[in-house]
């Protein structure tokens, strides 16, 4: 090489910029004739570093005799920039090949998940050239057997690193063992740590790290304080291991000794000890390290940042986690699903769905994960359309086919009423998970749809997977439905006996509302007073109303008692033991309870109900005068009223507890808030729509036998959901089976 070309290939070295590096080849094509070999491959290297590959190809052409470092150079342009087919047609075009010429094209069609194509170049390397085998070809297949997973064909490397004497290679051995980790073949991934002859910190990080995904959790803390040094990736692997296997409190821990080693802690172990402290919603800890962050430097780090939105929260601190994502500099896909799920957990649904729109207009593209995050959003709050248009967007970037997202695509038609929907989208799915399975059980229980449930749940056995705490309580909340007592009790302990799933307070409650609603009360006192633990609030509530409904005021004392002293302000234990003193015509005991909630300051809520019409929600509360429709409301309302009567409906004076003639009894129970929606509905909803009204509390008994009648008057379905669960009046019946 002259010195001329030498010092253009210095001056190449200093160049900053894509233009710079054309305006120094200008001159190198004006003072060099011909160009210098060595010199245009530096040439190709800037180009393909600038992704600029039509002027690297164009340098590469103009060379009179390429040398290998020439071919390699612009096959690796080719490789890392994804361009495949090219990549092939320089690789079948080479002269002569050596080891980095084969290994450039296996990991360029493993890096693009092109495995078939890597493994059928490895196998062409094996019969025309043995001899270019090196460390670097074997750790590329066992990444892509780990990443594919393919047991066999890493078993297969494994024969070959054998036969061709690279056993003993460090750099082997840790992707060897990262790969029987990953395929859960644990004793292997052990038996090629104990067979090398040599380890470094790389093989012991990995073991740790293998350990951990096999829930091998005390080996992997034996390994560690058995490790001749530690570094900070050891430390990171450590904390990161107690934190995905539950062990949040030792992460923390470890974490916290890990500082006093002084040792250097990257985005990785702050990531790891932060969703430790938010699995324990340990906020104050949380803050704690917030401030070591920003001591350390790593506050504008994104990664770091998305940690910090994720932990606070999942520590019930949205405020903070809107301060931590509004002060980052730099904001990538995992910091807008981090505040997106965080507004979902802390019941901020609406707050979730409008993040969620200013993200795309932002310009950032949803992955399955957020996607499906904010349709589980939709489904909290019940919108229907809103959700559909997510439906549509999952369709239009390929997002359906995810898991996550058929699975929340299918919670949102269940919870909006469209059981139909959530069926048809099950049906759909190529592969399906326990969680889908649980979401259409579910969605079938809570819609009363009890023996399709029940079916659903015995199919899923059958197909062996595994049901979780959700699926049993959509199952025994279908029992419940159907009056299956005997089905229920096998349910319940079968939980415990053949799955191995400790029952939480909402199974309990599920059991309660079992027996109280086959009208076997004293069954659920004893079921009550042998229970591990007393009910919740919503149990009692749950056992209240059922005696409500079945009018036994005895032990509705009992649990109105029990309600009262769990939550004093709770109106539920007043306003439900005072229905069952009315029907029992104890008119002062409605009014001492009255005047109980007066002097303790107890407020039953408002009852509000909304109906969506034009992407404009319409809400009314009972005789609403604000409605700028209320002239043709109440008129639609009068005609119904009268068509009702015709056909047998009779109001039921005991849903009114005010002391007022008949006459305003029946008015205002004809103006309460549902039937103002069901009527708006009727005169703006485009008929063969189905009605769809939302409500904060429970539907009052005269209300739903109204609805029923209504339904059948306009021949229309009339979807209310309120606070409990979904009705679906149709034809005269509702699917709740008049049970609520």
């Amino acid at each position: 090489m002259s010195s001329l070309a030498n010092h253009y290939v210095s001056l190449l070295k200093l160049c900053c910029s894509q233009s710079q590096s054309k305006k120094l080849h200008c001159l190198v094509i004006k003072t060099l004739i011909p160009p210098d070999t060595f010199l245009s491959n530096n040439f190709i290297t800037v180009y393909s570093k600038f992704n600029n590959l039509r002027y690297a190809r164009k340098v590469f052409d103009q060379i009179p005799h390429p040398n290998l470092f020439s071919w390699n150079t612009i096959l690796s342009s080719y490789s890392k920039s994804g361009w495949l087919f090219e990549m092939q047609q320089v690789f079948d075009q080479m002269p002569n090949r050596d080891g980095v010429s084969w290994n450039t094209v296996i990991s360029g069609y493993a890096n693009y998940e092109l495995g078939e194509d890597s493994v059928k170049v490895y196998k062409l390397m094996l019969k025309d050239c043995p001899v270019n085998l090196s460390r670097i070809t074997f750790s590329t297949m066992l990444s892509l057997s780990s990443k594919q997973p393919s047991i066999a064909l890493g078993m297969q490397i494994h024969g070959h690193i054998w036969k061709f004497g690279f056993v003993s290679y460090v750099f082997v051995g840790s992707p060897l063992m990262d790969f029987y980790s990953k395929a859960r073949r644990i004793y292997d991934a052990k038996r090629v740590f104990d067979e090398m002859s040599e380890r470094n910190l790389v093989m012991y990080n990995t073991m740790i790290s293998g350990f951990f995904r096999c829930g091998m959790l005390e080996d992997s803390k034996r390994l560690f304080h058995e490790m001749p040094e530690r570094d900070s990736i050891s430390w990171t692997a450590m904390v990161t291991g107690l934190t995905e296997n539950g062990l949040g409190r030792e992460a923390v821990d470890l974490f916290r000794k890990m500082r006093l080693e002084g040792l250097p802690i990257d985005q990785f172990t702050f990531g790891s000890v932060l969703t430790a402290c938010g699995g324990l919603l340990a906020l104050e800890q949380g803050k704690q390290i917030h401030a070591y962050i920003i001591r350390t430097g790593y506050k504008d780090n994104i990664f770091v940042g998305s940690a910090l939105v994720d932990m606070y929260s999942k520590s019930g601190s949205i405020k903070y986690a809107e301060k931590v994502f509004k002060r980052m500099a730099h904001r990538n896909i995992v910091s807008w699903t981090a505040l997106i799920v965080g507004y979902g957990q802390n019941g901020l649904s609406e707050e979730a769905v409008r993040i969620f729109c200013e993200m795309q207009r932002n310009g950032v593209e949803p992955d399955d994960f957020t996607l499906g995050s904010v349709i589980s959003s939709c489904a909290n709050l019940a919108t229907l359309e809103e959700g559909a248009q997510f439906h549509g967007q999952a369709l239009v970037l390929g997002l359906i086919s995810y898991i996550t997202v058929s699975n929340a695509l299918i919670t949102l038609y269940g919870k909006c009423g469209s059981i139909e929907g959530s069926h048809q989208l099950f049906n759909e799915m190529r592969i399906k998970d326990g969680v889908s399975w649980t979401a259409l059980v579910s969605g079938y229980a809570q819609f009363g749809k009890a023996n399709e449930a029940i079916y659903l749940f015995e199919k899923m056995l059958r197909n062996g997977l595994k049901p979780d705490g959700v699926t049993f309580i959509g199952v025994l909340s279908a029992c419940s439905r159907a009056g299956l007592v005997d089905k229920g009790y096998h349910y319940f302990d079968s939980m415990v006996k053949v799955h191995g799933i400790m029952p939480i307070p909402d199974h309990y409650t599920c059991m309660i509302d079992l027996l109280s609603r086959a009208g076997k009360l004293e069954e659920a006192k004893d079921f009550i007073n042998k229970m591990p633990y007393n009910p919740d609030s919503f149990g009692w509530a749950t056992l209240l109303s059922s005696c409500r409904f079945h009018n036994n005021l005895e032990i509705g004392k009992w649990a109105a008692d029990s309600l009262h002293k769990l939550e004093p302000q709770n109106p539920a234990s007043y306003v439900l033991l005072s229905i069952i003193y009315a029907a029992n015509g104890k008119r002062d005991d409605v009014a001492r309870l009255r005047r109980g909630m007066k002097d303790k300051g107890v407020k039953k809520e408002p009852g509000y109900s909304w109906i969506k019409y034009k992407n404009k929600v319409h809400v009314f509360s009972a005789d609403d005068r604000s409605n700028p429709f209320l002239d043709q409301i109440y008129a639609e309302l009068d005609k119904l009223y009268c068509r009702m009567i015709d056909i047998g409906y009779v109001p039921d004076m005991n849903c009114v507890h005010h002391d007022v003639e008949e006459a305003e009894k029946i008015k205002m129970l004809n103006h309460h808030s549902e039937r103002l929606a069901i009527a708006f509905g009727l005169i703006f909803i485009p008929p063969g729509l189905p009605i769809r009204v939302n409500k904060n509390l429970r539907v009052c008994g005269d209300c739903h036998n109204a609805t029923k009648f209504i339904s059948k008057i306009v021949q229309r379905e009339i979807l209310v959901r309120d606070n409990v669960r979904f009705h679906l009046f149709k034809d005269g019946t509702c699917s709740c089976g008049d049970f609520w």
